[in-house]
């Protein structure tokens, strides 16, 4: 009787946002522009150490840009991916989102409801990750933890393949949004997370750029996990000072894809009714994105073209 109910009320609620998606095409949601220039952009603390970066793209998808960004008025296709993301520091060898495992199609879809793994099942071939890395010369027992940006089902997934002792590093919000209670939030896969030890933090540092909260994972300024709250309660990005001179922002799922954010926009509202848990606070999230210095790259989770373009 549970399941049937949930079906129902995905089915009603996916039928209300396509009946929003339509208008929303002609007048997508304007920027708050109150909010825009109120916003500051703090100093960045200065980094002791640099991150080795490799972005390791595991399977490819896409989807309809109108929906990817409101308002953009096309009938092309965005070009998005699932990728895991290789960080070298000094001290710890780690992956931020941790996102494919072989056989995902079979081991992690199913415990989505139907029409959503129907729309979100990535294309064959799927690379898993313990074949990408060993791409990098490395396995699971190389990795001394996972940093997800969050914990839905496509940036954990991989955890399949690494250690059981490989702890899981998260808010400590974004842990009991997904595994507290009896609800399972639309998204979320419990099967890769049960039975990890799981290693939470809290956003207890002062502003970075546009953000209101960090938390310097190292202490050293080469890792600093900003918050990015809006898609799920806890999501997070990962600030890095790079060996190459660059400062580059992993914004996991806040965005899609730059445009959003070079237009100031969110997703429709099909696919986003369903995906991002606060619409108000994710749009926030943007317009945070959206006033950050020119020289800070964002290379938002599902981007190919950001993404591939540090896999080589």
């Amino acid at each position: 009787m549970g399941e049937r109910t949930t079906m129902l009320s995905t089915v009603l609620a996916c039928c209300v946002a396509v009946a929003a998606t339509g208008p929303r095409l002609l007048w997508p949601r304007g920027a708050n522009k109150i909010f825009l220039d109120g916003l500051e952009s703090a100093a960045v603390p200065p980094a002791h150490n640099t991150v080795g970066l490799t972005a390791l793209v595991q399977a490819d998808l896409c989807a309809p840009t109108a929906i990817v960004a409101e308002g953009v008025r096309t009938l092309r296709s965005t070009q998005l991916t699932m990728s895991s993301f290789l960080i070298r520091h000094p001290d710890a060898t780690f992956l931020v989102d941790p996102a494919i495992c072989a056989g995902v199609h079979e081991r992690v879809l199913p415990e989505l409801p139907f029409l959503v793994s129907q729309l979100v099942a990535p294309d064959d071939p799927v690379h898993p990750l313990t074949e990408v890395l060993a791409a990098h010369d490395l396995t699971g027992n190389d990795i001394d933890f996972v940093l997800p940006t969050h914990l839905h089902w496509d940036h954990v997934s991989g955890l399949y393949e690494l250690p059981g002792l490989v702890p899981i590093r998260v808010p400590a919000v974004e842990y009991h949004w997904a595994m507290g209670g009896s609800h399972v939030p639309l998204g979320v896969a419990r099967g890769p997370l049960r039975g990890r030890a799981f290693d939470l933090y809290e956003l207890d540092g002062p502003p970075v750029l546009t953000f209101d909260r960090s938390h310097d994972l190292f202490g050293d300024g080469s890792v600093l996990i900003v918050d990015l709250a809006g898609h799920t309660p806890g999501s997070v990005g990962v600030l890095l000072a790079v060996d190459d001179g660059s400062r580059v922002l992993l914004a996991g799922d806040a965005v899609w894809s730059t445009l959003q954010i070079d237009l100031l926009r969110e997703k429709a509202p099909i696919p986003g009714e369903f995906v991002d848990a606060d619409r108000d606070k994710a749009f926030e999230t943007i317009h945070r994105l959206h006033a950050l210095p020119a020289e800070i790259e964002v290379i938002p989770g599902h981007d190919r073209a950001a993404v591939v373009a540090r896999a080589h």
